[in-house]
């Protein structure tokens, strides 16, 4: 009977030992499939991969911009240089170039000003007070693009603005613990995510690219088109050419630019009260009055029918 359990056992043995080998080998053999599988692949053509990407990124969009450059050039070039400093200043929103931006100027007022006159006709009927309508539409149509760019030129200058004096704080924490000025400059944009962080990575970008430290100052300077960043980097610059720490400049900056945002704050903090008045006279004190005189207006109104 001992024999016959030993035996068991050992079968049993030699059996699990088996299977988890025969699973090795599998496994084994599906990874050396799939390694020559990946070795043997073919590399897609230009068409295959044009053909993954979305049908808004392949066809829509190409159409759009087309027509927009199309339609962009029908304009005068005059305010070309211009256009393309704002957009700049704004960020490059959705990558748009100055003819972009001027035939969507065109698509807009185009679109609009049509729904406006086929609106009107089917309900007044008369072609001369739809066409007269559409014209306006239209013409709104064709500014609301500039109202569109100049808010965002503004909210991003704001932007920058708020960010500025934090960002001094961090750069001069950066120097001071033995960084370089350009590798603090990269630590803001690691850092942080907001326009004044990837100005800050553009510009070391621009040094390792060759271009010289002051000219790539000088252009995040004009980018931003912020008074603070303007003085900051005349200052840094002239700090570069005197041979003054940068650090001690840094500190000053600094100083100067909590001073200011505290300035700034109390600025408005003085302009709420203004600003306050009107929301109060037309919104809060008609409220007020009816919940206040309404009860009594009935009462005064019976008091004049008895003297009548």
């Amino acid at each position: 009977m001992v024999g016959l359990s030993l035996l068991v056992g050992l079968m049993v043995a030699l059996s699990v030992g088996f299977i988890v080998q025969g699973m090795r080998c599998l496994q084994e053999t599906g990874e050396t499939q799939e390694r020559m599988e990946r070795f043997f692949q073919r590399p897609p053509t230009i068409e295959e991969v044009e053909l993954q990407r979305p049908f808004l990124d392949r066809v829509i969009k190409p159409l759009v911009r087309k027509t927009a450059r199309a339609a962009g050039k029908l304009l005068p070039q005059q305010n070309i240089e211009n256009l393309r400093h704002q957009l700049i200043t704004a960020g490059r929103p959705a990558d748009l170039a100055p003819l972009d931006f001027l035939g969507l100027r065109v698509i807009a007022a185009s679109i609009m000003g049509f729904l406006a006159f086929v609106a009107l006709i089917t309900r007044d009927g008369s072609p001369l007070r739809a066409m007269i309508a559409g014209a306006g539409v239209a013409g709104l149509g064709f500014y609301l693009p500039n109202f569109w760019l100049h808010r965002l030129i503004s909210s991003r200058q704001d932007e920058i603005r708020r960010a500025l004096p934090d960002a001094l704080d961090m750069l001069t924490i950066c120097v001071d613990a033995g960084l370089g000025f350009d590798a603090a400059l990269l630590k803001i944009g690691q850092k942080w995510e907001h326009a004044l962080a990837r100005e800050f990575e553009r510009v070391v970008t621009e040094t390792r690219m060759g271009v010289n430290r002051r000219e790539a100052l000088r252009r995040m300077a004009e980018r931003t088109d912020v008074a603070d960043v303007k003085s900051f980097v005349a200052v840094l610059i002239q700090a570069e050419e005197l041979g003054i720490s940068i650090a001690k400049v840094l500190h000053a900056q600094s100083g100067q630019m909590r001073i200011q945002r505290r300035q700034l704050a109390e600025q408005k903090a003085n302009q709420a009260p203004i600003k306050m008045l009107f929301p109060l006279i037309f919104l809060i004190f008609p409220a007020l009055f009816a919940i206040i005189l309404g009860p009594a207006i009935p009462a005064v109104m019976e008091a004049f029918s008895t003297l009548r």
